[in-house]
């Protein structure tokens, strides 16, 4: 399995970017998928994960109502799209495959990891 985030960048508070996770095997849509972040001198959090059918979804308390994520099965991609954004919401974002189907806040409950992508909120 070999994730690539992309989309990052600069941008304004208030502002809107939508983080893309393209896997190329196949096989990761039987796989709940997450995104986590890392923000300079932080410990990753979860952010938002997404069951493998696309119907449940589930987000971090700080994110919930500004991040949406979704998938395309068929595209092998997952997205995350983050709107409102604020310079708390600065770090890096990185897309992870689940072990299951299910979903899960716990970066112990991923197997493959992308490289992640670099999203600066400026004030």
């Amino acid at each position: 399995v070999q994730l690539q985030a992309s989309g990052g960048g600069l941008v304004s508070a208030g502002g809107s970017l939508r983080l893309s996770c393209a896997n190329s095997r196949r096989t990761s849509s039987n796989n709940a998928m997450g995104w986590f972040r890392q923000a300079p001198g932080k410990e990753r959090e979860f952010v938002a994960a997404i069951n493998w059918r696309g119907a449940d979804t589930v987000y971090a308390d700080s994110v919930k109502g500004r991040f949406t994520i979704s998938r395309d099965n068929a595209k092998n991609t997952v997205y995350l799209q983050m709107n409102s954004l604020a310079p708390e919401d600065t770090a890096v974002y990185y897309c992870a495959s689940a072990l299951s189907s299910s979903t899960s806040t716990n970066a112990s409950g991923y197997r493959y990891w992308g490289q992640g992508t670099l999203v600066t909120v400026s004030s």
